[in-house]
């Protein structure tokens, strides 16, 4: 099982928003949001939003949406 996780990280690297599920075109949407959701300054100071595959939810952070 493939597990799409999406992350809006702050630039000292702690995850500010997270999104999991197993449907790709769903995270794609997903992290196209995130990512226009980053305002100019934020990603001047290092924000960033990024798409991670995992294979267990156990490698989900516990913080996350979690979408099936």
């Amino acid at each position: 099982m493939t597990i799409w996780v999406n992350e809006q990280v702050d630039p000292s690297g702690l995850v500010y928003a997270c999104i999991a599920c197993c449907n790709q075109q769903t995270a794609q949407e997903c992290h196209e949001s995130f990512k226009n959701n980053l305002t100019e300054t934020q990603k001047a100071q290092g924000w960033v939003a990024r798409l991670r595959t995992v294979n267990s939810w156990d490698d989900v952070p516990v913080s996350a949406l979690k979408l099936s």
